[in-house]
């Protein structure tokens, strides 16, 4: 990409260089004709015999090289910004290419890793429960752990065929109301399992909401997956929901790092991740915050991302009533 810039920056430069010499030399062409016309005028007419023909003549002449002095002045500059409005649009589409193809090679190095991280979890599950006499508590440990690993890979997938389907308009929503209330206490029950005391609560009753369900269960999720993946093992995600005055306030808030207010405005584009997918640690694949924002729009709401305090991340769904 830095080889191409030098190349195309060199070329528009060349390009504005030979524009502005043509217009110049251009400019030389048009006195030299009006020197001509004025030597050829000054022939014609005796200026000092009939002084008003000669003035109007004259004058004639310094209106037509004026109205071609304007004229190339128009069409260059013209020609200028048809330039530079080409150059920043082609250059611009050049830069969003690459930006979508390096997003999609760390995604697909992602997608990798995550399908086999799961896979290879079930497979060594199996395989132990295969080779080795276990006791009953031993068995039921690995086939909850090859049962988590399961439900991993079946949310990576499903949030990938979901975000084909949003974006190619083929989901069909399913409208319905259902206890909001509910949704999130099941949820915070399954992470607490799977995560214990990793998972506080301030959930408030009687707060119903008109949506999607699997859909709203997803974005939920895809935000407590994301909380867990960057909060140290020894802090706890608080889950918060609350009703306002014209809607719902859900808040999953971790004790992170915290995201840069740069950054900020980036993590909700598809396949977006702070870091290099080669070097970065968390697992991830730059689709949960992406379809969880397109989630809660389809639902008309919003969703934001604050600083949490002492430290970390808060993101805050609304939903209106």
């Amino acid at each position: 990409m830095r080889f191409f810039t030098v190349v195309f920056s060199l070329l528009l430069l060349y390009t504005v260089a030979a524009l502005v010499f043509w217009g110049i030399s251009l400019q030389r062409q048009s006195r030299i004709i009006f020197e001509t016309e004025r030597q050829a005028l000054h022939q014609k007419i005796d200026s000092a015999a009939q002084p008003e023909r000669y003035r109007a003549e004259l004058a004639e002449l310094q209106e037509h090289l004026n109205g071609r002095h304007a004229q190339y002045l128009g069409e260059g500059s013209v020609l200028l910004l048809i330039l530079f409005v080409g150059a920043a649009v082609v250059y611009g589409s050049l830069r969003r290419n690459v930006r979508l193809q390096r997003q999609q090679r760390n995604f697909m190095l992602a997608v990798t890793h995550e399908l086999k991280s799961p896979i290879a979890g079930m497979k060594l599950s199996l395989q132990t429960l295969q080779k080795r006499q276990l006791n009953e508590e031993q068995k039921a440990q690995l086939l909850r752990r090859g049962i988590e690993e399961s439900d991993r890979l079946a949310d990576l997938c499903n949030n990938m065929l979901i975000t084909s389907q949003i974006e190619g308009r083929q989901y069909k929503s399913i409208k319905e109301q259902f206890s909001l209330s509910e949704m999130v206490e099941d949820a915070a029950d399954l992470y607490l399992a799977r995560y214990p005391n990793r998972i506080t609560t301030d959930i408030q009753t009687g707060c119903m909401v008109e949506g999607d369900r699997m859909l709203l269960q997803m974005a939920l999720h895809n935000l407590l997956e994301n909380a867990i993946k960057y909060t140290p093992p020894n802090s706890a995600i608080d889950i918060r929901l609350k009703k306002v005055e014209n809607g719902l306030v859900l808040a999953v808030a971790d004790n992170g790092q915290g995201i840069p207010d740069l950054e900020k405005r980036k993590i909700f584009n598809k396949f977006y991740r702070v870091g290099d997918e080669a070097t970065r640690k968390t697992k991830g694949t730059g689709l949960g915050l992406f379809l969880t924002s397109k989630i809660i729009l389809q639902h008309k709401g919003r969703l934001s991302v604050l600083d949490n305090q002492p430290q970390g991340a808060l993101f805050q769904i609304f939903l209106p009533a």
